[in-house]
């Protein structure tokens, strides 16, 4: 079967390498013009061998697609966004097209991982995924807020959950063993990515009751929640507020 991996909101690009390894096509999907022409750049090779897809539009849950305002930092790239912010005079303002996530999917097939980090929209396109009975082997969501894992609880098609931390990646999988299609090799993740997914992730897979008392010990924010339904989870894994099970974004 065709592994097809979902990058939704991938910035600069920083993932791609990493999903390349790890799937027969990726589809990336990021609003910011100048962010796609980087990636169109500098994975020109890998788009014309249809090993990589790049959609530029902001990616919503409504079934209307016109063109929307998106929101730019002038700064920091990666606090641009759909929803008008409240600081308005730090964005830019364009028009960009928007796609329905469901019709994206749906273009392309079904995913084998779908990694959602879309500044402020996270839980809308997650839910919308997850209400369309769209249920990929690996999902991953950054957590802000504690919405993200009960929807991913509420859906009872998840089971096993892990926890990335985005400000420790870089160090914490430096230089990570990952495993493609080719076996097992070395990788570093660098700052800023999403990192690891599945079982590149340190760590064993937790239950969902476990999971959210690590919640409780460590927090949310700039943290990426992982869930799979085809590992199982440990159930003798007990978290402790002084052990690090893993972390991200």
């Amino acid at each position: 079967m065709k592994k097809i991996i979902y990058d939704i909101g991938s910035n600069n690009g920083d993932d791609i390498p990493y999903y390349l390894l790890k799937s027969d096509l990726v589809i990336a999907i990021e609003a910011n013009p100048k962010l796609c022409n980087l990636i169109e750049e500098k994975f020109k090779n890998e788009i014309k061998q249809k090993r990589l897809i790049v959609e530029n539009c902001v990616v919503q849950n409504e079934n209307i697609l016109n063109d929307v305002s998106f929101y730019i930092h002038k700064t920091n790239h990666v606090l641009s966004q759909f929803h008008k912010p409240l600081d308005i005079q730090n964005f830019e303002e364009i028009k960009l097209q928007s796609k329905n996530i469901i019709e994206i999917i749906k273009k392309y097939g079904d995913p084998f991982y779908i990694k959602i980090d879309v500044e402020g929209s996270d839980y809308l396109i997650l839910n919308e995924i997850l209400k369309n009975k769209i249920v990929p082997p690996y999902i991953s969501c950054e957590s802000h807020t504690s919405d993200i894992f009960a929807a991913l609880v509420a859906s009872k098609k998840y089971k096993s959950f892990k926890l990335v931390d985005g400000a420790s990646v870089s160090q914490k999988y430096g230089d990570a063993e990952i495993t493609t299609y080719n076996g097992k090799q070395k990788y570093s993740f660098p700052l800023h990515s999403a990192g690891p997914f599945g079982n590149d992730i340190a760590g064993s897979w937790m239950t969902p009751d476990n999971f959210f008392q690590l919640l409780g010990f460590v927090g949310l924010g700039w943290k990426d929640i992982h869930a799979t339904n085809i590992d199982e989870p440990d159930i003798n894994l007990k978290p402790k507020p002084h052990v690090n099970i893993s972390v991200k974004f």
